[in-house]
């Protein structure tokens, strides 16, 4: 029976999942899924202005999804080898503006 429980959720949690992944604007509530945050985390991203969001009316708050995945993609911490990369070029460039 617990098996059955189990695999019940799993499906239940899935089905959430893709629901989200449809849609463009998400509450809180969908957020904190697309996230893997918790409200609390969410709330004081928000209140910090940490995040994106939309607070029509004062009252409820709401997240687009595509800038939630931006903000995302902004946050990329760079490897060790694309710092070193990123040194080269800008010294190769120093080096040669140097020289003319």
């Amino acid at each position: 029976m617990e098996f059955i429980q189990n695999e019940i959720k799993e499906i239940k949690d899935l089905l959430l999942a893709l629901n989200i992944q449809q849609k463009e604007i998400l509450t809180v509530e969908d957020a904190t899924v697309y996230l893997q945050l918790s409200k609390s985390c969410l709330f004081k991203m928000t209140s910090k202005k940490e995040i994106p969001f939309y607070k029509p009316g004062g009252k409820k708050i709401y997240f687009k999804k595509s800038e939630l995945d931006e903000w995302i993609f902004n946050g990329k911490i760079l490897s060790n080898d694309e710092l070193d990369s990123d040194v080269e070029d800008y010294l190769s460039r120093t080096s040669k503006n140097l020289t003319s």
